[in-house]
């Protein structure tokens, strides 16, 4: 007996799995790798927080049921209070703002009720990869932006240069994955004055936003004039090393929240009840371990430069503002793709190939800063060991 062929929709065929994702699973069959590819800082989740939870877990009868749709009122509350405070952001804890599942669910929300097939979305390259794959999942059409190759940094011309009669929205995302830029407060205001002159909305991904070492970054939710056609997307999972507990927020204004909060109740129902006592207590409780984050983070920054300035000329990058990633340029006669497979097979480093963020990543691979020291040290050892057998090859 034969079976009938699978037959698929268009938008399972449209989108795929970002290398981010595919690099570990293909370096789990091949063991004893060591990781300068997914983003995921080597943080366990702090004291406070896992008392916290066992706590809510203990004594509340609610902990492990769902919450309120839009999430947790007292979470939202907080997180108004943080927007406030850190962004001047003046949001109404009870119709603009929603508690995710991961920052990821709450792209997805904004994106799914923003965008019709069609329809343009503008997104700076390099990109985060699912950012696009989110705008494809939506039938609209991602389109590139470029950022300015000599630095990473944000080109409002480019942004200027991708606008449309079909442009819907601008997706900007810093400090910046994968490039690690922190970009210009000039440039995001630019960029914001052709949001307004074209009438677009605009979706910040501030899943970065506290991770910028050498001055604190500026971001487009803090534009007062954008707050009508504003997504601000902010996630637990980087800042607050909550990556296991998928758990995130977005805010907007009621009329947009309101159409997110119809995506998200058929997606999701809520975040999880368990996550969201978390990012309570990472909110409300003791702050000075997320300072000692960022500081760590920073010396690892200069930890992996200093390796790989040891491999230069075979290696070259710029040194990132923010974030936790490099785009490592490399001189080998091969694909991103070839040279970051051949990396976990012979080597036992996972990296992620640069052009799966676009072609501004081609002869690049992206390189987390995320893992501790050791971590970092072995991998470099083993990546500074293969480019130097490979040179002997060309």
């Amino acid at each position: 007996m034969t079976s009938a062929p699978y037959v698929f929709s268009q938008r399972a065929h449209n989108i795929k799995i970002s290398a981010t994702k595919l690099m570990p699973m293909i370096a789990s069959g091949v063991g004893d790798c060591v990781s300068l590819g997914q983003g995921v800082p080597s943080f366990p989740t702090p004291p406070h927080v896992v008392e916290a939870v066992c706590r809510a877990l203990r004594d509340s009868p609610t902990a492990g049921k769902y919450s309120l749709q839009p999430g947790m009122a007292e979470l939202r509350r907080a997180v108004a209070d943080r927007l406030a405070q850190d962004k001047g952001l003046d949001a109404n804890p009870e119709t603009e703002i929603v508690i995710t599942v991961g920052g990821m669910e709450a792209l997805l929300c904004a994106v799914l009720c923003l965008c019709d097939r069609g329809d343009e979305v503008i997104v700076p390259e390099p990109f985060y990869p699912s950012h696009v794959e989110q705008v494809l999942l939506a039938e609209a059409k991602p389109v590139f932006a470029p950022l300015r190759r000599n630095d990473w940094s944000l080109d409002p011309e480019a942004v200027a240069a991708a606008v449309t009669p079909r442009t819907k929205a601008i997706i900007i995302n810093s400090p910046h994955n994968p490039t690690g830029s922190v970009f210009a407060e000039a440039d995001l205001l630019a960029v914001a004055e052709i949001a307004l002159r074209h009438d677009l909305y605009v979706v910040c991904d501030d899943t970065y936003d506290a991770l910028s070492y050498d001055q604190p970054a500026f971001t487009l939710s803090s534009v007062q004039s954008l707050r009508p056609r504003l997504v601000a997307v902010g996630s637990f999972s980087k800042r607050y090393a909550l990556t296991g507990w998928r758990v995130g927020f977005a805010f907007a204004p009621e009329p947009i929240m309101a159409q997110m909060l119809k995506v998200h109740d058929c997606t999701a129902i809520c975040a999880p009840t368990p996550a969201q006592f978390a990012a309570l207590a990472s909110l409300t409780g003791p702050q000075d371990i997320y300072d000692g984050f960022v500081a760590t983070l920073s010396a690892r920054r200069d930890q992996i430069a200093r390796r790989l300035d040891a491999m230069a000329p075979a290696v070259a990058y710029n040194r990132p503002g923010g974030a936790f990633y490099v785009m490592a340029r490399y001189d080998l006669p091969a694909s991103p793709m070839d040279v970051a497979t051949r990396l976990i097979r012979e080597a036992r480093v996972i990296t992620i190939p640069g052009d799966s963020f676009g072609p501004g990543g081609a002869q690049s691979l992206r390189l987390s800063f995320g893992g501790n020291d050791d971590e970092i040290d072995m991998a470099c050892d083993r990546l500074h060991a293969w480019m130097e057998k490979e040179k002997t090859k060309i």
